[in-house]
Order: structure tokens, then sequence, then C-alpha cells
């Protein structure tokens, strides 16, 4: 792939050469994009300035940033301090990070979840402490518990969702959808990856349901592409991306064929009418060899069948993605904990300059400094 000057005057590393979608929905000087992270430093649920600080240092004059996962309910929600866009104080509180980050000549997309059963059980019956019962596509819980500031913490059992409530929740998305372009943002990325509510409806490990939202691959999709249609009418499906992992099996939640699940959501995507921005799928696992890890690259199949801007994520470094970009196997590749540790990271990678390495201690914390707004530029 020929790539154009870059500042040294040497041809620019594909990663960072120009990148156009459609007819100019999203143009962008670079290839480097921010994956959603979740930091937990939203208390209350309200973004706060040190987002700006944060978001900030990691834009770039024609950079694309995507969120930490964003509730679009209050039910939404079950992490400690995550940020929500559901109400008016929500909206106004992530204005000044939107404008920070377009300040810097970048464009930012909200990044819409539900989080479905993943709860803690705080509550001797199960149930979380102070809310109603987690609502998922099933009601068994996630077996395998998980680590809450360095005590193991049981998942509580959710409520599996009535067929006549299932319309409220793609409603959810659809009003935060608007809430967010409210805000100032460029767009969203619907969270169908990871464990929570959409790919809790996707994969056939949580989904035990018998009615039109469970069993077939075209039953077990339809709450999924309820939830992007809604939103892509709400607010233009050229505003609107997906992030799918079909591969993973976070939260208990994996698929027996997850070919089959993959290729049929990005078939379906691609029939959205007047379509969407974007699709940004995970990787599976990575292999190493020769001592450094390998990204499979299994991907091809669900770019071809989209057709639209592929965004690649899953253990990418500058090497694998500069070859996936030169291949035309992704058009942008999101670097997740890379990025968290180094905020200029597209010009770390210009100069091939060495990194900072993250601190998986400090990802999580409330600190508003320290692991969050702190790691040294070049």
């Amino acid at each position: 792939m020929a790539g154009e000057e870059g500042e040294t005057g040497a041809a620019a590393i594909p990663l960072l050469t120009p990148y156009r979608a459609g007819s100019g929905e999203l143009e962008l000087a670079h290839r480097v994009v921010l994956a959603p992270l979740t930091r937990q430093r939203s208390p209350g649920n309200l973004p706060q300035p040190h987002a700006a600080v944060y978001y900030a240092q990691r834009a770039t004059a024609g950079g694309m940033l995507i969120t930490e996962a964003t509730g679009v309910s209050a039910a939404a929600q079950g992490h400690r301090p995550t940020p929500g866009v559901w109400t008016a104080e929500q909206v106004d509180a992530w204005r000044p990070v939107v404008d920070a980050v377009h300040a810097k000549g970048a464009v930012i997309f909200c990044q819409l979840w539900h989080v479905g059963r993943v709860v803690g059980k705080l509550r001797p019956d199960g149930t979380p402490a102070g809310t109603p019962r987690p609502v998922s596509s099933t009601g068994r819980p996630i077996a395998t518990p998980r680590m809450n500031d360095g005590v193991e913490e049981e998942f509580a059992t959710p409520r599996r969702l009535d067929v006549a409530e299932i319309a409220g929740v793609v409603d959810d998305f659809r009003r935060a959808a608007r809430n967010a372009v409210d805000a100032g943002f460029d767009g969203v990325e619907i969270h169908g990856a990871h464990g929570y509510l959409v790919e809790q409806f996707l994969k056939d490990s949580a989904n035990d349901r018998d009615d039109e939202y469970g069993g077939s691959l075209e039953n077990r999709c339809r709450f999924a592409l309820e939830v992007v249609t809604a939103v892509a009418d709400e607010i233009g499906g050229r505003r609107v991306g997906v992030r799918l992992s079909p591969f993973a099996d976070y939260m208990d939640c994996h698929d027996s064929d997850p070919h089959a699940l993959a290729l049929h959501m990005a078939t379906k995507l691609k029939g959205i009418p007047g379509g969407i921005l974007y699709l940004h799928m995970v990787e599976p696992r990575m292999a190493r060899a020769d001592g450094r890890r390998v990204v499979p690259k299994r991907l091809r199949p669900y770019r071809e069948a989209f057709g639209g801007t592929f965004i690649a994520a899953g253990g990418y470094d500058r090497e694998e993605g500069n070859k996936v970009v030169g291949e035309g196997y992704a058009d942008l590749v999101a670097f997740g904990r890379l990025f968290l540790a180094n905020p200029d990271l597209p010009k770390r990678f210009e100069f091939d300059a060495k990194l900072n390495g993250y601190n998986r201690a400090t990802f999580y914390t409330s600190d508003p400094v320290v692991g969050y707004t702190d790691y040294p530029f070049l």
C-alpha cells in the first residue's frame, strides 16, 4: 500500500494514512482509533471534568475516539461509577467532554450499552441492593464470580424480559442515541459485545428463549437488529456503528457457531435501510509465536459481508495494525490498553517510539489523575 509523506518526509505507515468513509460522513487523518474502555470514574453516572482532560489528551486532528460504555437507562447500569446518557443532567455533563475533543479536531462516538445480567449479587435473595432485579434474555445467572475491589462477588439472578417489555428497552437505546447527538457526539456505537445485554440475546449459551427472540439464529439476532434499526431511524444510520465479539466468551456468553453468528449479523447490518456507518469487530483470542502475540485475523469474511467501513480490534500493536490496514483486511484499527497508556499513540507510532507500559491496578479506580490522565507524552 502506497503511503503519503509524513512530517519526516518519509512515506507514512499504513496506520497513519487518511481514510474517508462513503460520501464523506467520516473523514480521518489516520487509522488509529481509541477503543471503548470502561474507566469507572463517573460518580453518580455523570461524566466529570477529568473525562474532558482524558479524552482531549487522546484526540488528534482527524482522529477518532469511541467513549467508554455509557448506560442507556438507570436499569442498564451494573458497574461502579460508569457514565450514562439518559438524563438531561448527563447530556449537559457530556458537552464539555465532546467540546474538548472537537477543539482538537477529532471526532467522538458515544458507545451505548445495557449490561443486562452483568450485575453483582448484593443481597441475600440474589438481587442487587436498591434496584430491581437485572433483566436479560434468560433467567439464569452468570455462574463464574467476578472480583470487585479485591473481593469475589457472585452475580445476581436476572429476570427474563417478557416479549412485551423488549420494545421499551429498544426505545431506551433510541432515546439515548438522540441524547448523545444532542450532547454533540458525532455518532453512537451500539455495544453488542463482551457478554452484555445485546450479546446475551445473540449467543445461544445465554439465550434459552423459545419465543420470537430465541432459538434460531434469526430470532436470536432480532433484538440487536431492532436496536440498531431504531437508533438509525432516530439519528440517521450514517451516525451509527456496531461492536460485536462473536468469538469471545466473556460473562458466560459464547456461541456454538460464532462464524455463522458473525456472518449473519454482518449481512443483516449491511441491509439496514440507508446503511450504518461502520462495523467494529473483536478478533478471537490471540496465540503466541516466537515470543510475541499473534492476532488470529479471522474477521475477513465479515468485513466482506458487511461491505462498509470495518474496524478491527483485539490485541493489535503497531506492526499488526500496519499489516491489516496495508492488506485491506481492515479500514481502521481500535487500540485499547496501548492508547490508555499512551495518549499520543499515533505520534509514537509515527516515530516507532517506545511505548509506556500500562498499570492494570489503576484501570478501574476512582482517582481522577493516577492511571487516567498522568501517563506521559513523548
